[in-house]
């Protein structure tokens, strides 16, 4: 008994529904990706936030001088480690919560020259509504 006369139409066919599947999950993640990425992202600054340390050494120093750069540099890379720490734990929470990134860069070794800055807090993701403070102020006359 045949039960496949044409296994190379299986198999094309097999490709092209694999292929059209990844299309659309680049187009749109589903919840359960934008959760499990914001887990992992907050796990990842957690274990590797002591690395602001020395970035903020080596960018201090490149900015201005040898003491300088170790002495500021190390302060800077505490209060770095400290917040990086803190938006790791904040992402693990609130995981089930599609929010934008407020750290950039993302990761420590995204772009190691860059300064680590901190955004809007708890921005949902799609929300691209201005936030209060950039909101057009009416007044009553």
């Amino acid at each position: 008994m045949k039960l496949n006369t044409h296994p190379h139409l299986s198999i094309i066919f097999a490709a092209l529904m694999a292929l059209s599947s990844t299309v659309v999950a680049d187009d749109q993640d589903s919840y359960a990706d934008k959760v499990g990425r914001k887990a992992l992202n907050g796990f990842a600054n957690l274990t590797t936030s002591t690395l602001e340390i020395p970035k903020n050494i080596i960018n201090t120093t490149n900015q201005s001088n040898v003491a300088y750069g170790f002495v500021g540099g190390t302060a800077k890379g505490i209060l770095n480690t400290v917040g990086r720490m803190m938006v790791g734990l904040t992402d693990l929470i609130t995981a089930p919560l599609p929010t934008k990134q407020f750290i950039h860069p993302a990761y420590v070794w995204d772009d190691f020259d860059a300064d680590t800055t901190y955004g809007e807090v708890f921005r949902l993701e799609g929300d691209d509504s201005a936030p209060p403070s950039e909101a057009p102020n009416y007044q009553m006359q």
